[in-house]
């Protein structure tokens, strides 16, 4: 979580006293649970909160996943299940999950020192050049880091009045807030980055003596994403991706982006309190904490996580202790995991605990509230909101009090599992047969019991199946169900190919395969595994001819400004002709069937900068 730091200015560029209305929950009805339906938007009209989702589980199955309100600004679009959204502080288990994978697999140890001669970090190319006059740091652990306890207290004020390059002062020591000022002390470009924050730490010293207090701190969680990348040879994200997330079918969670231009696929747009700063990128401007304000792309390891509710429950009972769907870690290493630590008996290491061995981890942010539990007894939950309120004294023990009340008010409990969606995506989509009017798409399949291969018209595929609902096929073009925005389910099945008829010739047209599940485990509701689907385009010409001087990538050299697509299909056909004296330089990597042909007229100039793959 991030605290808040209080500023002896505050720049307001709107305060908005308004109603919410919640509009009718979305996602699989769960008749058996309509007075959770009922608690929850009673707490979101209560705070004003336009949009949340909530997914809950037990004995390992997500029995309840809800959406409710609106995932954009304008509160125009229902929230899905399927949105993603910011989790902000819920980032820490899943970074603590990771370097407990890590010192399992013996890569790392929990008493390994982190800076200095022999430590992990002694080599990292901005970290080795901080100026540590504190010779403390040199002390710093693993498990301090995890533990909140290296040394650093965010509440002990490291800054002036005013606070430098900002005309207003910050209050405490927590630099996620004040990022112009740590590029600015550190001699770092901006937006600042994870080590700007790091270094900007090292060099102010420590508060108290490495493993003797707890003070909460996002950058000791910074530490240890650069622990994960040393160790691992791979970027914090990767890692995470690649080695946790991925095994569990896990594909859409990624690091968030700072900007509301740079939002990802389905993530939720976020409403802060009116609050501005200056912006992270040093433009001068004024700018909503939420989209700038504070730079999102630096958090990472400790607050920079976009996940869907169904996903986070994927990952939490994958390391639940419980024997109802396999853990990824063994259980010792669970159990060092959430042991508490020898200086805050509630905080393990990245999950707060108590006595009655529940876990969790609550994140706020500006614009993101946020809470991941498992409880002793077998349930687990994960709420977001894509607002925080920070007037209200009782908003987070109410949002606490939210799954809790949830599971007292339901008696009978749903059988299916909404978490049984496929684990392994299609993949290698390919095309021939390649005319004005038809394309014959081929893939291989992933591990659902059905797919769905949905088309566009000239735009990536850009709206999405829904959990539940069922979609009729049919490969002309236009002819069968839309996803919405012009997304078309042009094939709906078991197989692995579908000739696509009535299409516009000399038009480019996206392909994108989408795994299901639907059987007695699911409800007999068709459940969809999105994030990381294989897409691809092509483009309904036979032939494509390279009439200009310059660059392939360049859409005037080309006979119609028709670019040949990534992959030239079976039975294509690329001339190169340049005018005159000209010449084809093919700057990117263009790949070719066996079956497709380049032709290169008699005199002509065809250079090859990029990469030619014939496939």
């Amino acid at each position: 979580m991030l605290k808040y730091t209080t500023m002896k200015r505050l720049i307001v560029y709107m305060l908005l006293s308004y109603s919410v209305t919640v509009p009718a929950q979305t996602g699989i009805p769960v008749p058996e649970m309509t007075q959770s339906d009922n608690i929850i938007k009673n707490f979101l009209t209560t705070y004003t909160i336009p949009g949340a989702t909530v997914a809950i589980a037990k004995d390992g199955k997500i029995v309840y996943m809800r959406a409710f309100g609106f995932s954009d600004i304008s509160r125009t679009i229902p929230t899905q299940p399927n949105n993603l959204f910011r989790i902000a502080s819920c980032s820490k288990p899943v970074t603590s999950i990771a370097i407990m994978k890590l010192v399992e697999n013996g890569q790392l140890s929990l008493s390994a020192k982190v800076f200095g001669t022999g430590g992990i970090l002694q080599n990292h190319p901005m970290l080795s050049t901080a100026n540590i006059t504190d010779n403390r740091i040199y002390n710093i652990t693993v498990q301090q880091l995890l533990e909140h306890s290296a040394g650093w207290n965010r509440d002990v004020n490291c800054n002036p009045n005013p606070t430098t390059p900002y005309p207003y002062f910050f209050s405490g020591c927590d630099p996620i807030a004040f990022p112009l000022r740590v590029t600015m002390l550190t001699g770092t470009s901006n937006p600042a980055t994870p080590g700007a924050f790091i270094k900007f730490l090292l060099e102010k010293g420590l508060d108290f003596t490495p493993g003797t207090l707890y003070a909460y701190s996002n950058i000791g969680y910074l530490v240890l994403g650069r622990i994960i990348e040393q160790v691992t040879g791979l970027t914090y994200e990767q890692y995470v991706q690649q080695n946790i997330m991925e095994p569990l079918g896990i594909f859409d969670m990624h690091n968030g982006k700072t900007l509301l231009s740079e939002k990802q696929e389905r993530e939720m747009e976020y409403v802060g309190n009116g609050y501005t700063n200056l912006s992270c990128y040093n433009t001068g401007q004024y700018v909503p904490w939420e989209y700038g304000g504070y730079n999102i792309n630096a958090m990472d390891a400790h607050g920079g996580w976009i996940a869907s509710a169904r996903d986070m429950l994927k990952l939490m009972v994958a390391v639940d202790g419980f024997n109802s769907k396999p853990d990824i870690l063994q259980p010792a290493t669970i159990n060092t995991m959430v042991t508490p630590s020898a200086t805050q008996q509630y905080y393990a290491k990245g999950w707060q605990v108590n006595s009655a061995n529940n876990w969790w981890h609550t994140g706020a942010l500006d614009g993101v509230a946020s809470e991941l539990v498992r409880t002793s007894g077998g349930y687990t939950w994960m709420i977001i909101l894509n607002k925080r309120i920070i007037t209200a004294g009782n908003f987070f023990s109410d949002l606490d009090n939210l799954g809790w009340n949830c599971l007292a008010a339901t008696s009978t409990w749903p059988t299916w599992d909404l978490m049984a969606s496929p684990t392994v995506n299609a993949a290698g989509i390919s095309f021939s047969n390649v005319n004005g009017n038809e394309v014959t798409v081929n893939w291989t399949n992933g591990n659902g019991s059905n797919r769905l291969l949905l088309v566009n018209a000239d735009n990536s595929i850009n709206a999405f199946p829904l959990d539940g609902a069922d979609y009729t096929a049919n490969a002309a073009f236009g002819s069968g169900a839309s996803t919405g925005s012009n997304n078309y389910v042009v094939y709906n099945g078991i197989e692995n190919a579908v000739t696509v008829t009535g299409l516009t010739p000399n038009k480019k047209y996206y392909f994108r395969v989408i795994e299901y599940n639907k059987n007695s485990l699911t409800g007999n509701n068709a459940l969809y595994l999105l994030g990381a689907n294989p897409q691809e385009y092509t483009i309904t010409a036979g032939s494509f001819t390279f009439t200009g001087n310059g660059n392939w990538s360049t859409a005037a050299n080309w006979n119609n400004s028709l670019v040949p697509p990534p992959v030239l299909p079976h039975g294509s056909l690329i001339i190169i002709n340049p005018a005159g004296t000209g010449e084809c330089v093919l700057d990117i990597q263009q790949r070719v069937s066996s079956a497709a042909a380049i032709t290169v007229a008699a005199g002509k100039k065809f250079r090859v900068l990029g990469n030619l793959v014939i496939q």
